[in-house]
């Protein structure tokens, strides 16, 4: 499965070759971070959690500092 992580960051247009115009959606894909990984014999079945951007200090709950604090993650910069 192919895929992308990303925030919107809003739309423009580009014109092709023959002067249309096409509409496109820009996208920030940045670096994701590996939260967790999740294993068959422990959860039932598998998957990877991923984190993406950042959050104010204040706005993180206890449990995400603690999550992200595991794998050595800063919750803001």
């Amino acid at each position: 499965m192919a895929g992308l992580i990303g925030k919107k960051m809003g739309m423009t247009r580009i014109f092709d070759e023959n002067g249309v115009a096409v509409s496109v959606t820009i996208v920030e894909a940045g670096p994701c971070a590996v939260l967790q990984i999740k294993g068959r014999s422990s959860d039932g079945y598998e998957a990877v959690q991923l984190g993406f951007g950042s959050k104010k200090k204040s706005r993180a709950s206890k449990a995400e500092k603690g999550h992200a604090g595991k794998v050595g993650v800063e919750v803001a910069p």
